[in-house]
């Protein structure tokens, strides 16, 4: 089967290639229908990575949060047209330690592998996961950010202690708003505490407790737990401030992407007996989790559109956009560009 894929090959441009898929017991044909841009797709389209990595990865198929509509299963698992939200991590062995998305030997799309940005996708039929009916496809196409909030969450389940009455999350971005929604609905008897660089977007938090600016924390504010959820050079301020207000014996959860060192205060860390610990990408488990959050929550779903191609206080808030050819996906990413908030979802090739 014929297969047209659209790769990045330089910052801002993509290329045409045609591959060949197989059939067999062990592939799904998946035609991807709703895809959403994600801040690591950007920075290879802007060529924002270290130039050996560029080198190393390019070209490549970005994109890793989308969902489609099944073409063909090998399996027998799913039907032709029914909607399914792709898992892009696919682990090559089994590993009674490991997750799946720590193995050094999984493959994950849109990083050294092809991502969603073909006509057809070929894809093992595990994969892939029924989207419930209750969710549209403008915040079913972003799934994937919301399970890597949810693999965090589930992580500082295992790892924190049980003293969980107030929980801070430090930035006020996409992925610190799906961290703090999905803990609102998998622990609401929590105190929520937000703690974000604009007042704009610490407004969006209502269904938190309490939201600060991070210049404005009072001293005695403490939390038993916390995420971080800023990156870049903004993580070091973030996680010297989770360290001052954190009470001893804490546990905290980083999820911020930094491309270079940052500093921590380890004197401190000590002192206090924190836990610090990395979650990074997800694993179909955790797609389930969500998935099943979505279906058991419709309010919750709501809440999600919010990042999506809305107006909040003359703000824009995420994209749609409809990609029919390359200039459509260049336009799309330099949307996303300008949009300070949200995420924006293409709709692919209708």
């Amino acid at each position: 089967m014929l297969n047209t894929v659209y790769r990045l090959v330089s910052p801002g441009r993509f290329e045409v290639e045609f591959s060949n898929v197989e059939l067999s017991s062990d592939v799904a044909i998946v035609r991807p229908t709703y895809l959403s841009i994600c801040h690591a797709d950007q920075r290879y389209y802007q060529g924002l990575r270290p130039p050996a990595v560029m080198k190393k990865k390019l070209p490549m198929a970005l994109i890793h949060e989308g969902i489609g509509e099944v073409v063909w299963d090998g399996s027998g698992r799913f039907k032709p047209g029914e909607r399914v939200v792709m898992v892009p991590n696919t682990p090559m062995e089994d590993d009674d330690f490991i997750a799946e998305n720590y193995r050094r030997s999984s493959k994950f799309r849109s990083s050294g592998y092809d991502g969603y940005m073909q006509d057809l996708v070929d894809i093992r039929p595990d994969r892939l996961l029924a989207v419930p009916e209750n969710v549209e496809p403008n915040v079913a196409a972003f799934t994937e950010l919301v399970s890597v909030s949810t693999h965090a969450i589930r992580r500082m389940d295992m790892i924190a202690h049980k003293r969980r009455d107030t929980i801070g999350i430090w930035g006020d971005g996409n992925l610190g708003f799906l961290t703090a929604l999905m803990y609102r609905y998998m622990y609401p008897e929590a105190k929520l505490i937000v703690f974000g660089m604009s007042e704009s977007k610490l407004a969006d938090f209502s269904f938190c407790d309490e939201t600060y600016l991070t210049e404005e924390v009072p001293g005695e504010l403490t939390i038993d737990h916390a995420f971080e959820c800023v990156g870049s050079e903004g993580s070091r301020s973030a996680i010297e401030q989770i360290i001052d207000h954190i009470e001893p014996e804490g546990s905290i959860s980083l999820l911020g992407v930094s491309e270079n060192p940052i500093a921590i205060n380890t004197r401190m860390v000590l002192e206090k007996g924190l836990r610090l610990f990395g979650s990074s990408r997800s694993g179909v488990d955790d797609f389930k989790k969500t998935l099943e959050v979505y279906h058991q929550n419709p309010d919750l779903v709501e809440e999600l559109h919010r990042i999506v191609g809305h107006v909040v206080k003359h703000r824009i808030v995420g994209h749609v956009v409809k990609v029919r050819n390359m200039d459509d996906m260049k336009r799309a990413f330099e949307l996303d560009q300008q949009s300070k908030a949200g995420k924006t979802v293409m709709i692919w090739n209708k």
